[in-house]
């Protein structure tokens, strides 16, 4: 198994701050008494220590080591916000480093086994305030390996506000061994929080080049280093996205698909066909994604209620099941919707990489297009919208996507993009 970090693709700053830091957690370890381990100390935006917690207690860590009892992966898509997080629980739980890969700390821990590693992986639109309590409480509880309890939130940024009040106190008032690890795109109050980032050492992560995920492709995926690099650049970044670029056919049928829009828009009709067509294909893939997984769900409560037993107590169990099932479908209706969204978007960030090619090749800026394979129709419409055309429809695109995160109906949303693509 590689080291823990190796699929950190370009943050070479990041993992050599995590290192430290899981260095230093190790240390305070080593140091400690064998009944207690010191309390960490919650640090600052620059490391300081926090007016709360002072920083004097025998054993205590010093802030400047860069250890701390709550952190937050920040980053756009695809940079590697939840890969940097588990990979940093990995580090705290490893026993001969910091992130070895080979020990059973770091194995558990990134195969999603380790007992005091918990992953919070929103499937719907938001994390509610009653699985955080919940969590919160289990996170409470001394490490059963001995080292740290480790709490990773991905996507913190859906968490209500409840549910932020309720993780903000532990944050405040953190038991001695357990780490909070939150992933948002950034700390911006829209994001997260301003009390819980004030609690939280920030770790910033960037876009990592095309070039950096085309060697990883080719390194671990054994892809052919001309898709590998045509992937790379087509997700802009985004190594999840290149992955299935360049293995999945559907995924690049479906890429094909939305940037041909701009050659459809011809008229009113066409731009609300257009948008139909995006929609539904957002909902196929959707549907396609979560299907499976509902129907063992579904499946997997119904025999745990008693379905297809005899008898007059597995009747009666199944009759009491109706509220459970309820509340299956409302779970499983909210993870439908938010992988509609994301599917969604993925198409819109195609469609948003389109336009940008026809903007830079108008202002003929020395830069390689995102979409190679359709920079001949990015530039006829460069020299048909010049530069103002093409950032006015830039801008409608990256709208449409702002609208959606803020609720609007994406249809609503979809519609309204492709009438001012259309107009220009």
């Amino acid at each position: 198994m590689p080291d823990v970090f190796a699929d950190l693709v370009g943050q070479d700053e990041a993992v050599a701050e995590l290192r430290r830091a899981a260095g230093a957690a190790a240390a305070v370890l080593r140091a400690g008494a064998a009944d207690r381990a010191p309390a960490l100390i919650a640090a600052g935006p620059a490391g300081e220590a926090a007016p709360e917690t002072g920083g004097t207690e025998p054993g205590a860590l010093d802030p400047s080591t860069g250890m701390t009892h709550a952190w937050i992966f920040t980053g756009p898509p695809g940079s590697g916000r939840s890969v940097a997080a588990r990979a940093f629980a990995a580090a705290l739980q490893c026993t001969y480093g910091t992130g070895c890969g080979e020990c059973p700390g770091c194995h558990t821990t990134m195969g999603g086994t380790n007992a005091d590693v918990r992953m919070v992986v929103p499937e719907g639109l938001s994390i509610g305030v009653g699985e955080m309590r919940a969590l919160v409480l289990r996170a409470a509880s001394t490490p059963s390996g001995g080292r740290w309890q480790v709490v990773v939130i991905e996507d913190a940024d859906r968490l209500t506000e409840a549910a932020g009040n309720a993780l903000l106190k532990a944050i405040e008032e953190p038991p001695p061994r357990t780490v909070f690890l939150l992933c948002a795109p950034s700390t911006h109050p829209d994001d997260i929080s301003v009390t819980i980032r004030s609690r939280c050492r920030v770790v910033p992560l960037r876009q990592p080049p095309a070039a950096a995920v085309a060697e990883v492709l080719v390194r671990r995926d054994g892809i052919a280093p001309d898709v590998a690099q045509w992937a790379a650049a087509a997700a802009q970044g985004h190594v999840g996205r290149a992955r299935r670029l360049a293995r999945d056919p559907e995924a690049r049928k479906r890429r094909e698909a939305v940037l041909a829009v701009p050659r459809r828009l011809t008229g009113v009709g066409a731009a609300f066909d257009a948008a139909s067509a995006l929609i539904e294909a957002a909902e196929a893939e959707a549907e396609a994604s979560v299907s499976e997984a509902d129907a063992t769900e579904r499946a997997a409560l119904e025999t745990a209620l008693g379905a297809g037993g005899t008898g007059r107590g597995a009747a009666g169990a199944m009759r009491g099941a109706a509220g459970q099932l309820k509340e299956l479908e409302k779970r499983q209706k909210s993870r439908a919707t938010r992988a509609q969204r994301d599917a969604l978007d993925r198409a819109l960030v195609d469609l948003a990489g389109f336009y940008r090619d026809a903007l830079t090749m108008a202002l003929r800026a020395p830069v390689d297009p995102v979409h190679t394979d359709t920079a001949a129709l990015a530039g006829a419409g460069a020299q048909k919208w010049d530069a103002e055309g093409s950032l006015r429809r830039l801008e409608a695109v990256l709208a449409c996507r702002a609208a959606i995160e803020a609720n609007v109906k994406p249809r609503i949303a979809v519609e309204a993009m492709m009438l001012a693509l259309w107009k220009g």
